[in-house]
């Protein structure tokens, strides 16, 4: 069973036609690499997914059932997260307290709450150990690499046991040990069973991790494959318009 099922979604902008009847599902375990230009509507996507915007036309299903989410915590509820490329971290707060940013843990003192730092460092340590990161839950997020970063923003993920994780260009602009390090994170998640529908611009990233390849060119999908069937050339080529469909 599909964890998660498009069918014919299309989402419209006034007259702009953002994305059209696009259709794909997504396994348990399984990552796919969505691939295309700029505009071609990955991010609409994803945002439709996660919560963020309503589709013009089209159902999401969530393991077989309909669901219809007017807010980010709609999708989180039906275990899906989102890492988006910008992370969303505080670089004055420790890796731990960012891995809880709104979902604190406390501890109460009669009427009082306080927050359980212990609690939280605990749980992150955790966390970085299942995803075998060598992030540490006290170090500040100002002094860390960019995989370090990206480790506190999957561990985010995991309180919640998503099932689905939708990943925005994680590997850009960070260096070539550090974009290891998130693959292996990407990895991991695969191994544990949670399904990835990974944006990037960077071809052998995609071709390293991903078991499919989803291609958009100007709102449309041209090519749903397995990597293993496919090669960088044909996606360039279907990504620039060379090669019309795949």
């Amino acid at each position: 069973m599909a964890v998660l099922r498009l069918e014919g979604i299309s989402k419209h902008f006034g007259a702009i036609h953002a994305l059209n009847d696009v259709s794909l599902s997504l396994e348990a375990g399984e990552v796919i690499g969505l691939m295309g230009d700029n505009g071609a509507g990955k991010s609409t996507l994803v945002k439709i997914i996660a919560g963020n915007f309503q589709p013009t036309h089209g159902k999401i299903s969530i393991r077989d059932k309909q669901m219809t989410f007017h807010r980010p915590v709609d999708a989180r509820d039906n275990g899906v997260e989102i890492v988006y490329q910008d992370l969303a971290l505080c670089n004055n707060l420790t890796a731990a307290v960012n891995v809880f940013l709104g979902r604190e843990l406390t501890r109460s003192f009669g009427p009082l709450k306080i927050l359980d730092y212990a609690g939280m460092n605990a749980a992150a340590a955790n966390l970085f150990r299942e995803l075998k990161s060598e992030t540490r839950p006290k170090d500040m997020v100002r002094d860390m690499s960019g995989g370090q970063r990206q480790a506190i923003a999957i561990a985010r993920t995991r309180l919640s046991s998503a099932s689905i994780v939708l990943m925005d260009e994680p590997t850009a602009a960070i260096s070539v040990r550090q974009v290891a390090e998130v693959l292996n994170l990407i990895r991991e998640l695969k191994r544990q069973g949670v399904a990835v529908i990974l944006i990037s611009h960077r071809m052998p990233d995609v071709f390293a991790v991903a078991d499919r390849i989803v291609v958009l060119r100007r709102g449309n999908k041209v090519a749903d494959k397995p990597v293993a069937g496919s090669s960088p050339e044909e996606v360039t080529g279907l990504i620039t318009g060379a090669i019309e469909a795949a």
